[in-house]
C-alpha cells in the first residue's frame, strides 16, 4: 500500500481535495426554496470552563420549522461547535470536522491542534463563499476548544463572520438573529452586575444561559426561548479542560427554579 503524499499526511479537507472531492458543493439557482434558518447561539466564560448555549427553534421565513433542533454539537473531546444560519450546510460542515478531526487523531497518532481546529472551520467557511456570496446557504458559527499543548488547559471561545475570518473571543461570543440582544445583556453583566459571568459557578451559568434565551424570544420571533411549562429547554453544553458536559432538561429545570 503506498503511503499518503506529505503535504496532506493527517489533513482529511486536503485529501479530499485531492481527490477532487468538495464536501460543500452545491449548485445554486435563482428559484432557490425558501431555507431553514437556525438561531440563536451564544458562549461565555464562566468559572469552571465555558457554557455554549443554542435554543431549539429552526424557521424558514416566517413559519416556524421545529423546535428540536440541537445547535450546539460536539465534534470531538476538546472541542464544541454552535451554529447559526442554515442547518444543512452547518451540519454539514460539523460531519466533516467530526471526520476531519478523527483522522488526524488515528492518522498522526495525536489529536489536532487548536489552532489547526480554528483555521479548519475557517477554510470551509471559505470553500462555503460562492453560496454565501449569493445569499444562500450562510452558516455564522461560534467554535470553543481546548488547547492541550499548552498549561493550563484553559478553554477558548472563537467566532466568525461568514467569509472565513476567525477572531478570539475574551469573554463571549454570540451568533444569530437573536444575539444582539444576548450580547447586550451578556456586555451588561460583565460590566456592571455580580456576579460577572466569569465568576459564576455552574448552576448559576445554567440559569443565566436560559434567562438569557427566555428575554430574547421576547424580542425576536425567530428565537424559540425557554419554556419550563412545556418542558421546552435549551442545548447548554459545558467545555472544561477535561471534556464535555451535556446539561440534561432535568438539571435546567432544576437550576432555572434557583
Amino acid at each position: 500500500m503506498t503511503s499518503a503524499p506529505q503535504s496532506i499526511a493527517g489533513d482529511f479537507l486536503s485529501l479530499l481535495a485531492n481527490h477532487n472531492v468538495s464536501p460543500l458543493r452545491v449548485d445554486a439557482t435563482h428559484a432557490a426554496p425558501v431555507e431553514t434558518q437556525a438561531t440563536t447561539v451564544f458562549a461565555f466564560h464562566f468559572a469552571d470552563g465555558v457554557l455554549m448555549a443554542g435554543d431549539r427553534r429552526a424557521t424558514a421565513g416566517n413559519v416556524i420549522v421545529t423546535d428540536r433542533v440541537d445547535k450546539v454539537i460536539e465534534l470531538d473531546a476538546h472541542s464544541l461547535l454552535a451554529i447559526a444560519g442554515v442547518p444543512a450546510t452547518a451540519f454539514e460542515m460539523a460531519r466533516v470536522l467530526q471526520t476531519s478531526f478523527e483522522y488526524y487523531r488515528r492518522s498522526q497518532l495525536q489529536s489536532l491542534s487548536l489552532p489547526a481546529k480554528v483555521r479548519a472551520l475557517a477554510r470551509l467557511l471559505r470553500d462555503n463563499l460562492p453560496m454565501t456570496m449569493q445569499g444562500i446557504g450562510v452558516v455564522v458559527p461560534l467554535f470553543a476548544g481546548v488547547d492541550t499543548s499548552v498549561q493550563p488547559h484553559k478553554p477558548q471561545i472563537y467566532f466568525y463572520d461568514p467569509l472565513g475570518a476567525q477572531f478570539q473571543a475574551v469573554g463571549y461570543a454570540t451568533s444569530g438573529s437573536g444575539s444582539q440582544t444576548i450580547r447586550s445583556v451578556l456586555s451588561y453583566q460583565e460590566r456592571y452586575a455580580q456576579p460577572r459571568p466569569s465568576e459564576m459557578t455552574l448552576p448559576q451559568a445554567v440559569q443565566f444561559a436560559l434567562r438569557l434565551l427566555m428575554t430574547a424570544s421576547e424580542f425576536d420571533s425567530a428565537t424559540g426561548g425557554v419554556r419550563p411549562d412545556s418542558q421546552a429547554f435549551a442545548t447548554l453544553k459545558v467545555l472544561r479542560a477535561d471534556g464535555v458536559e451535556t446539561i440534561s432538561d432535568a438539571q435546567q429545570a432544576q437550576w432555572l427554579k434557583g
